[in-house]
């Protein structure tokens, strides 16, 4: 090649002109991943907190209305007088669900231990008695948005338990 052929290629070469669209387009690719990361992050934590309160709200609607409180079936969620069934409390902690919370992946689990704060258990001549305990474990599966997040769903548990009043 004559020198005056290869003299347009370099030039064109050390061109900088459009080297700022190129690094603002990279670096703008790379800042809006960190932000949309931490918002998931943020939903994931979200969730998480939204989990335990949970599981302590549907312990406290157990135990204030134990197995005397009222009549067996709940005609919705928000009824007053109706007893502290498994089912009456997987309905009640399944309506607290928020926006951004699926119900549907929301798992409730209510148990009478049959034991007393103590742990004796010949106080519970029932198990939905005054002064036994009630257990209310809570299970969300969390899964993250984005695609460079683990696409495996996360499973965040929180359980507690309270002695029952009425």
């Amino acid at each position: 090649m004559k020198p005056s052929a290869t003299r347009p290629m370099l030039k064109l070469i050390q061109d900088k002109r459009g080297s700022e669209l190129i690094e603002f387009a990279l670096s703008a690719v790379v800042l809006l991943s960190m932000i949309l990361g931490i918002m998931d992050c943020c939903r994931a934590l979200y969730a998480y907190h939204f989990v335990s309160w949970a599981a302590q709200q549907g312990t406290r609607y157990a135990a204030v209305r134990g197995a005397e409180w009222g009549s067996a079936t709940c005609a919705t969620t928000t009824t007053f007088s109706c007893n502290a069934s498994a089912e009456n409390v997987v309905n009640y902690v399944q309506s607290l669900a928020n926006p951004g919370i699926s119900a549907s992946a929301l798992t409730v689990q209510p148990t009478w231990p049959g034991a007393t704060v103590s742990g004796s258990n010949s106080a519970c001549a029932t198990t939905h008695s005054q002064g036994c305990m009630v257990t209310v474990q809570v299970n969300y599966a969390f899964s993250f948005v984005l695609p460079f997040m683990p696409r495996s769903a996360m499973t965040f548990t929180a359980t507690s338990q309270r002695p029952i009043q009425q």
